[in-house]
């Protein structure tokens, strides 16, 4: 499965981070398969810029964004209602009350 997630570059305590489309399985700095933007959060204000043509592609071939990267999607505007429902993992369906 293909992630867009962070990966993290710059010298020690100065961090500044590209998004990229990776497999799943490779380390956070290790293999990429795409760089789709760059964010920097040590600047005033924050620096985010983004491929938009390049990450509609992703996600429309089924990548899955990190949280953190979802979260600069929805700062940058990128992601519409129901593209950020779907973006968001299974695993956090409603508790259905129990009958006892």
């Amino acid at each position: 499965m293909v992630r867009l997630r962070l990966r993290r570059m710059g010298a020690k305590k100065a961090p500044f981070y590209r998004v990229v489309a990776a497999d799943a399985t490779s380390p956070r700095d290790g293999r990429f398969i795409e760089v789709l933007g760059h964010y920097n959060p040590t600047k005033n204000p924050q620096i985010i810029e983004l491929k938009e043509d390049r990450i509609k592609y992703w996600l429309d071939v089924g990548a899955q964004p990190s949280d953190t990267v979802l979260s600069l999607f929805r700062q940058k505007g990128l992601l519409s209602k129901t593209q950020d429902e779907d973006a968001q993992p299974a695993d956090a369906e409603p508790d259905a009350p129990s009958e006892e």
